[in-house]
């Protein structure tokens, strides 16, 4: 299915009961999500927090984010009472850059999903307040992340080393460049990646751009329908825009799992700065 769902067409889905809305929220400032979806949500959608579901804790893999365990991510599935044969249709209010990353876990287990174009902020219906009403039983089927759609940091160096392909870095241009570094253990970027922040995947109205406009976007930085990419941000996070947006442009991408908070932490990794790829 299209990886992108807009609000009317969610509105319908919902009422016909074949989707499934998930909250997203997620604030990098410490703002609590959960707290912003009991203030108002999509009726009926769930919250899917991302440090406890759509992550391991810090140390059980690379980087800030590594992913769960596909059985603590099936658990989690069935205690959301989201099952194999479900539509998820993700949300947040940061255009897309949290939802993505269910989106992609969703996706690539085989599970059908999709992210609300425009986010929370494209919905023009009545919110709902509180938690929902609990829902049916599901199976959730257990599925390993597939090496076709995940990167480590030796995947990403092999990649540049061969020179046929891109690395893309999600991140704002001020942190590719180097110019500040809020998180990570160094600033700058991977030698030889290519900037293209998921901001610059959506149009000003918040929605993403055209498939041809995004086409163009990517081939600007060396992508096309055949190159082979891998795209990294912070944590693989955000990264999962760009995967998501090259999708709708026609492009398939690996995500470096552990991304900058991976390759920054190793001091044997080579660090660029500035804004050529280095």
């Amino acid at each position: 299915m299209h990886p992108l769902v807009a609000a009317d067409e969610l509105a319908t889905l919902l009422d016909e009961d074949r989707a499934i809305a998930a909250d997203v929220r997620w604030y990098l400032d410490g703002r609590s999500g959960r707290d912003a979806y009991h203030s108002g949500h999509i009726p009926g959608a769930v919250f899917v927090d991302l440090d406890t579901v759509l992550a391991a804790p810090v140390g059980a893999g690379p980087g800030r984010h590594p992913l769960p365990r596909p059985e603590a991510f099936a658990d989690a599935m069935v205690a959301l009472a989201i099952g194999d044969d479900d539509l998820v249709v993700a949300y947040d209010d940061a255009g897309g850059s949290i939802a993505a990353r269910l989106w992609w876990m969703l996706d690539v287990t085989g599970h059908r999903a999709a992210v609300l174009d425009g986010g929370l902020g494209a919905w023009t219906g009545a919110l709902e307040i509180g938690d929902p009403p609990p829902r049916r039983h599901a199976t959730f089927t257990a599925k390993e992340w597939p090496a076709s759609a995940v990167a480590d940091a030796g995947d990403v160096a092999a990649l540049l080393d061969r020179g046929d392909g891109v690395v893309l870095d999600a991140r704002a241009s001020e942190r590719y460049r180097g110019d500040v570094e809020p998180i990570d253990a160094r600033a700058g970027h991977i030698p030889g990646a290519r900037n293209a922040p998921w901001m610059g995947n959506l149009a000003p109205d918040g929605r993403f751009l055209t498939p041809a406009d995004l086409g163009a976007r990517f081939e600007a930085v060396g992508v096309s329908e055949e190159t082979e990419v891998i795209a990294y941000c912070g944590s693989g996070v955000t990264a999962c825009h760009d995967v998501l947006a090259l999708r709708i442009a026609g492009v398939d991408a690996r995500l470096y799992e552990g991304s900058w908070s991976d390759w920054s932490s190793d001091p044997v990794q080579p660090v660029a700065t500035g804004d050529e790829p280095g």
